[in-house]
């Protein structure tokens, strides 16, 4: 086996303080932001004159991250923000709450929006899909059990 564990997912977005603003308010901490920029960013990303604004958050515990990206040059593309969670691709990011009703009220003012419908799965999970900053969408369970 060659993965010894999984360091942070990325997601590119065009309003880095609307990323951490709602994302602060799901419960995620920032960890540090940076700018990123030279020979060395454009040959591992594959585009050369790149410059970004990058904001590492971390879930409470500390053990997933998300790095959100802001490009200053080159201009972002629409990569299907608004796409449905049956296209292919990265869909969505998935949080375990204390309190779903509680969690919703607060990311309310942040934008975010009932995809579907708040469902209940048997007695283990209330769970619901929003879409947050960009069009990101995030799935929210609260353990009943």
């Amino acid at each position: 086996m060659s993965i010894k564990r999984m360091d942070h997912l990325g997601i590119t977005v065009t309003d880095l303080a609307a990323a951490i603003a709602f994302f602060e308010e799901l419960g995620m901490e920032l960890e540090g932001k940076m700018h990123m920029e030279g020979d060395l960013v454009d040959r591992v990303i594959g585009i050369e004159g790149s410059r970004s604004e990058i904001a590492m958050m971390r879930t409470p515990d500390g053990q997933y991250k998300i790095e959100f990206s802001q490009f200053e040059a080159p201009q972002s593309i629409d990569g299907s923000s608004h796409a449905l969670v049956h296209a292919l691709g990265l869909r969505h990011v998935a949080f375990i709450v204390d309190d779903l009703d509680d969690t919703l009220a607060r990311l309310a003012p942040h934008g975010a929006e009932i995809v579907g419908h708040l469902e209940q799965y048997e007695d283990i999970f209330r769970l619901c899909y929003v879409r947050g900053p960009e069009g990101i969408l995030v799935e929210l369970a609260e353990e009943l059990r």
